[in-house]
């Protein structure tokens, strides 16, 4: 019997590397071999939890993790004929019957080998050029959740528009939208470091959150404008929350102009929520959830623009050393985007 390598929650904060049978892939399945495989947020979560808390009985069981994959086939089922052993592939971890890859199904992306049940272009994977290298390839799936965002905005080049968090999903925001042509993008975060690669990646601004009046920034960054009321308030059309913290929403209230937008990406704590305030500039509040259409709509231009993409990875740290790569990405400040990768080739 065949065997692997794959990486699950373990106790609290930690993870374990277990061994489990190498999957064999059904008349309709692949089998990938992955060969980068990034960290997200919802990783972390569910390494500082030890594994699922939503059980019905409250019960806590581990996890295999890793929903940001990126590999090459190593085989195909007796009924695939549109995919060749070798094809460099990426891949959509809601696709497959079993459920979610990483979060909560029967298989996770952060192993050496992933079966994908029913395989099929452009619904359970997308094939990518070998021009993209595999740590590049494994944004594919955060950048498809910054692409909905963007989608969900909507987004035009006349807005004035701020990103507040500058993580790789506000990294990605701020691409896609200066791709889409957006005419001006600022960046708002507490870390420099981060505002330096924003600025790296195509923002117009930025402002550091921690020293700076942002209402004030923005006011001076995209002329005056009034609430419904007439109150004097800043120019921006377009707020988006990447961060997923309370005062994003009460910084919003307070700076928007009337008919503004809150796009809300990220996950937010329960926190109070000024109603009248958004009343007094008919704020619209728009969450934006997942990716459910743009997992593949996004691999060919983060190929074409694979330079600018690369920009968000911060760590890359091969497979053997896994661990430090989960310590790197629960301590806060440590790292912005770590990818695990499975040999030499990133």
């Amino acid at each position: 019997m065949a065997t692997m390598k794959s990486v699950r929650t373990g106790a609290k904060n930690k993870v374990e590397v277990v061994s489990a049978e190498r999957p064999v892939p059904g008349p309709k399945d692949v089998v990938v071999r992955i060969r980068a495989c990034g960290i997200c947020g919802t990783d972390t979560f569910f390494v500082q939890a030890g594994g699922t808390p939503y059980n019905a009985d409250g019960s806590v069981v581990p996890l295999l993790l890793g929903h940001e994959p990126a590999g090459e086939i190593a085989e195909v089922g007796s009924e695939v004929t549109d995919l060749t052993i070798g094809d460099r592939v990426v891949v959509n971890p809601q696709g497959v019957p079993s459920g979610i890859i990483g979060c909560g199904g029967t298989h996770g992306g952060m192993s050496e080998y992933l079966l994908l049940e029913d395989a099929e272009i452009g619904r359970t994977l997308a094939v990518f050029p070998d021009t993209m290298p595999f740590d590049v390839a494994a944004l594919n799936e955060p950048m498809a959740v910054a692409r909905h965002c963007v989608n969900r905005s909507g987004a035009a080049p006349t807005d004035k528009v701020v990103v507040f968090g500058a993580g790789p999903i506000g990294l990605g925001v701020t691409i896609w939208l200066k791709l889409r042509g957006v005419g001006h993008v600022v960046v708002a975060d507490v870390i420099p470091e981060r505002l330096q690669t924003a600025l790296a990646v195509g923002a117009d601004a930025v402002i550091d959150s921690a020293t700076e009046d942002v209402t004030a920034r923005l006011t001076e960054l995209h002329g005056e404008a009034a609430n419904a009321l007439g109150r004097p308030r800043a120019g921006t059309d377009i707020y988006i929350d990447a961060a997923g913290v309370a005062a994003v929403f009460n910084t919003t209230v307070d700076a928007a102009q009337w008919g503004a937008k809150l796009v809300m990406v990220a996950v937010q704590k329960p926190s109070e929520i000024d109603l009248g305030g958004m009343l007094r500039s008919e704020l619209t509040l728009i969450a934006s959830q997942g990716y459910p259409t743009e997992i593949f709509e996004v691999t060919a231009e983060l190929a074409e623009h694979q330079e600018r993409f690369a920009r968000l990875i911060s760590h890359r740290v091969p497979f053997a050393e896994v661990n430090r790569a989960f310590e790197l990405a629960l301590t806060p400040g440590a790292a912005e985007k770590v990818v695990v990768t499975y040999d030499d080739e990133a």
